[in-house]
């Protein structure tokens, strides 16, 4: 029989592994339902940061009571996944010591990463993110960093924003915060937006993790191909339309 310090040992090994997947229900039950936040939260956060992507404090669900957010705003329309701070765009760093400042004052807060910045995000229903990543591995290619946070599959990718104004293009599948309703489907996180980082924990009780073998060590691909890939999985799992019956 294997004892809980055992398995502890046994998970924290494995977590340890760079770019590997976490197993949420594993690291929840280990972590007496605190989804694991005290497993190498500091290491998983640090090698995004080393990854280069920029980061920021971001509040977390409060232990008083799971759907309740730790900014006790009263209604908070998002609990437990927005930026601590209005100024996250402009506060999201790499820098490692700025991030062990946070994780020491901030111990239970998730982080998020700035879009836009050195990476972009495209944002699609889990099971799209599935058929997408078999189609990428039939295909040969690697991939780049994957996520999966609550039911859907979160795709890094290079960034199309530039220094350059005049050279920025914008999208109709661009999403921020406030327009997550309006994309159910494909989403694309650029300039104004974020995702949550792993292993950020949600009111729901799942946790935001690394798909295995698809960590933040990867290199960052082109956004424009794998949204193809990721375009034609969405219509796969895209509902049938109800069919209209006419009266004679």
């Amino acid at each position: 029989m294997v004892t809980k310090g055992r398995l502890s040992d046994w998970l924290r090994r494995k977590a340890g592994e760079r770019g590997a997947g976490v197993d949420g229900a594993a690291v929840r039950a280990a972590a007496g339902g605190r989804n694991g936040d005290d497993l190498r939260r500091d290491e998983l956060l640090l090698e995004a940061a080393d990854a280069g992507l920029p980061m920021a404090p971001a509040a977390h669900p409060s232990p008083v009571s799971g759907y309740r957010c730790s900014c006790d705003r009263i209604g908070c329309p998002t609990p437990g996944t927005h930026p601590v701070s209005f100024a996250w765009q402009t506060q999201a760093t790499t820098d490692p010591e700025q991030l062990r400042r946070w994780l020491r004052a901030h111990p239970l807060a998730n982080f998020i990463t700035a879009t836009g910045i050195a990476h972009d995000v495209l944002d699609v229903p889990a099971e799209a993110g599935r058929i997408a990543l078999e189609r990428l591995a039939a295909e040969g290619s690697e991939g780049g960093p994957v996520a999966v946070s609550d039911g859907r599959m979160l795709f890094f990718t290079a960034t199309r924003a530039t220094a350059d104004e005049d050279e920025w293009w914008p999208c109709e599948l661009d999403c921020h915060p406030e327009t997550l309703d309006e994309h159910p489907g494909l989403r694309w996180h650029c300039r104004a937006s974020y995702v949550l980082l792993p292993p950020s924990r949600l009111p729901s009780g799942a946790v935001v993790a690394w798909v295995t073998g698809h960590g933040p060590d990867r290199a960052l691909p082109d956004p424009l191909p794998l949204l193809g890939v990721l375009t034609d999985a969405c219509a796969q799992v895209e509902p049938e339309p109800e069919t209209v019956g006419w009266l004679h």
